[in-house]
């Protein structure tokens, strides 16, 4: 009932604008419970998995400025462009297909109340795909000055 009472209480401000208290505001976001730790990584979690989306939809207009907007825009060979555009595709196609696998993993471990994935794999691969595509792009540069 005093949460309730904390949510009515409102302070009005020079411009007239209601605010809520901060007592009223931490007690209309917290779960019934009390216990806010799993909201909060089930949050993060989505959060993450928006951010490998962006991740992957930009190397996917990335593939496709490399393989076919460069090669048009400069008198250059088409074939390493597009093999380099692939390599970007077929990276961000992992990206996002990563992003659905590990939000769909950690929430089965939420769910579970269980430990959250391991995903050093997936950092390994990334980290490794983009240093291999950053290099190849640093020599395509070089090579066709």
């Amino acid at each position: 009932m005093a949460a309730d009472d904390d949510l009515r209480e409102t302070a009005t401000g020079a411009a007239g604008a209601t605010t809520m208290s901060a007592s009223a505001a931490d007690a209309a976001t917290m779960p019934a419970g009390g216990d806010s730790a799993p909201r909060r990584t089930s949050l993060a979690a989505e959060r993450t998995y928006l951010a490998w989306l962006r991740t992957g939809l930009a190397a996917l207009g990335l593939a496709l400025a490399v393989g076919r907007l460069i090669p048009a825009l400069i008198d250059v060979h088409r074939a390493p462009f597009a093999a380099l555009g692939l390599g970007y595709g077929l990276f961000g196609a992992f990206l996002i297909a990563y992003a659905a696998y590990n939000t769909l993993t950690i929430r089965a471990a939420l769910g579970k109340n269980g430990p959250l994935p391991d995903d050093r794999w997936a950092i390994i691969v990334t980290t490794v795909a983009g240093l291999t595509l950053a290099l190849v792009t640093i020599l395509l540069v070089l090579v066709e000055l």
